[in-house]
């Protein structure tokens, strides 16, 4: 049975939407990867698109959503990233607070290296759910 997972940060435009996209890439059946914002900003950052398509993933079919648009199932993780406070509480078994910095306003180099340690920690979990 596929695990549920939810990023969460507070634009839902870049770190969210990037951890989502390597959760499908490196969980392929074995997640349902969600991505949400506590203050959605509705679009996606060009940079994280342009980013992603480097890798081969399209971003541009996914949409900046908030937390009440997300399903109300049971998450196996709930990850949180740089929302604090802000983000409230949703039915989850395990919750990990990732502490990346918002790539908004960074230079492509540095976007690309935050995004790059998005995929190390997404492959983290995955290997969390695998062995639990």
């Amino acid at each position: 049975m596929k695990k549920n997972i939810l990023f969460v940060c507070i634009e839902n435009s870049n770190r969210s939407q990037m951890a989502q996209a390597f959760a499908v890439l490196h969980g392929k059946d074995k997640v349902n990867a969600y991505s949400a914002g506590s203050r959605p900003s509705g679009k996606i950052n060009p940079k994280a698109v342009v980013a992603m398509q480097e890798l081969g993933y399209d971003l541009t079919t996914h949409d900046s959503k908030s937390l009440d648009e997300i399903p109300e199932v049971e998450y196996e993780y709930a990850v949180t990233m740089g929302c604090g406070d802000k983000c409230p509480l949703v039915r989850a078994k395990y919750r990990e607070d990732w502490n990346i910095p918002d790539p908004r306003n960074m230079d492509e180099a540095e976007f690309r290296k935050v995004r790059d340690t998005i995929e190390q920690q997404v492959q983290q979990l995955l290997s969390k759910l695998n062995n639990p």
